[in-house]
């Protein structure tokens, strides 16, 4: 609070020595930038007590991995108003016209997505089933097995929440990825299919989403319109980088 960052929660998780933070609201920017101070700040402070602070995804095989969910919602511009939700949703959702293109966008391109929001080679051992991680391309009501949450706020509340990110993920890149799905979807006014119902580790309901660092990069590499709108040199430069990642702990023993 001292930061002014005006922290909304913090809570114990399932693993041992597992925390939550959860920051209130405020533009994409700031809060990138405060979840990068904030990892640095953790870490710093744990090791003044003699402990360490780790942000990988899957630290233990036998524990819950660490995710990093994204809130978000869209505003009007001029009066800052929320503008996601809608109390005369025809779908009976609650949620706007834009906010349905929101999720078409960020469905549509979900697989690109995950070669940022979940940017290693142990990022994916915290996907699979019964793991509270997402790991299917589908939305749901309230789901927390879903890859998009809509929490039940409605209002200056309404939001969506991006379930696909790990604690160790770069937040400008995965915000860009994201803002660029959105946008895309808003631009070919791209809706979802009905939201999911009950269980969210049934294949057959919805695809699959990548299952490891390589097929990631596969998909973001494909999903031109994507690529285009992240920019070429930086999407080169990323694939390059990563699949460098990869060759060199395939080698190592």
């Amino acid at each position: 609070n001292k930061l002014g960052w005006k922290v909304h929660s913090f809570d114990h998780e399932d693993a041992n020595g597992q925390f939550e933070f959860d920051f209130a609201y405020a533009d994409v920017m700031t809060m990138a930038d405060r979840f990068v101070v904030w990892r640095l700040m953790m870490k710093e402070i744990a090791r003044k007590h003699g402990w360490e602070a780790t942000m990988m995804a899957k630290p233990y095989a036998d524990r819950t991995g660490s995710g990093a969910h994204f809130n978000m919602s869209l505003a009007d511009v001029k009066t800052g108003e929320n503008i996601s939700g809608d109390a005369a949703d025809p779908r009976g959702c609650g949620l706007s016209k834009l906010a349905y293109q929101f999720l078409g966008g960020l469905k549509k391109h979900a697989a690109a997505i995950v070669a940022v929001s979940c940017p290693t080679v142990n990022s994916y051992k915290r996907f699979g089933p019964d793991s509270l991680a997402p790991w299917l391309i589908d939305w749901g009501l309230d789901n927390r097995s879903a890859m998009v949450r809509i929490p039940p706020d409605r209002g200056s509340g309404a939001r969506l929440e991006l379930r696909l990110g790990d604690a160790s993920a770069n937040p400008y890149l995965v915000v860009a990825a994201a803002l660029a799905a959105i946008l895309l979807g808003i631009r070919a006014g791209q809706e979802p299919p009905l939201p999911l119902e009950g269980y969210g580790y049934n294949p057959s309901n919805a695809d699959l989403l990548p299952m490891d660092l390589t097929s990631a990069l596969d998909a973001l590499q494909a999903d031109a319109k994507l690529t285009d709108l992240l920019g070429k040199e930086f999407v080169s430069s990323y694939l390059t980088y990563k699949r460098n990642e990869v060759e060199r702990f395939q080698r190592h023993v």
